[in-house]
């Protein structure tokens, strides 16, 4: 499988100089926000850990959802799906985290605020082996490329979000 490298490694140690990551986590974090009303209006709750201990030892939230924010998937038509990441670019080797975090994490919950899919961790690690998506690798982490037509497909659920009047 071949891997696209996005970036050097010295443009993404600028970035994380210049607040690139924080700023992805500032949007991530709202949209778990905005995940959680969704779900919430929706009849199920979400119950969020605080510390960053039980964050890494039982996962994201109580429910067992892995919820990750997709901003590029309206331009690329594909979601990106992430099996490995690292906390900083100069860390050399990458951990298994989205779809392989070893945690209570059952449900994959990705999108945007208008979108969200819902998906069985356990159904994505096998379609992972079993379809032909393209991997990419980027300055800290690695995904799969998941077409929207198959994000439908293989969806639990799809929540479309009325924007707010």
């Amino acid at each position: 499988m071949p891997l696209d490298v996005c970036e050097s490694l010295t443009e993404a140690r600028e970035r994380y100089a210049n607040g690139y990551y924080a700023e992805k986590l500032e949007q991530g974090l709202v949209f778990q926000d905005v995940v959680t009303r969704a779900l919430y209006q929706r009849g199920i709750v979400v119950v969020g850990y605080a510390s960053r201990k039980f964050q890494i030892k039982e996962g994201e939230n109580l429910l067992g959802a892995e919820i990750k924010r997709d901003g590029g998937f309206r331009k690329t038509g594909n979601l990106y799906i992430e099996v490995a990441e690292k906390s900083h670019p100069n860390n050399p080797t990458f951990i298994p985290s989205g779809i392989f975090r070893q945690d209570n994490s059952w449900l994959f919950v990705i999108g945007d605020e208008q979108t969200i899919w819902m998906f069985s961790t356990k159904y994505l690690r096998l379609l992972h082996d079993k379809r032909e998506w393209r991997e990419v690798e980027k300055t800290t982490s690695i995904g799969r490329l998941m077409p929207l037509g198959d994000a439908d497909r293989y969806c639990i659920r799809r929540i479309d979000i009325e924007a707010a009047a």
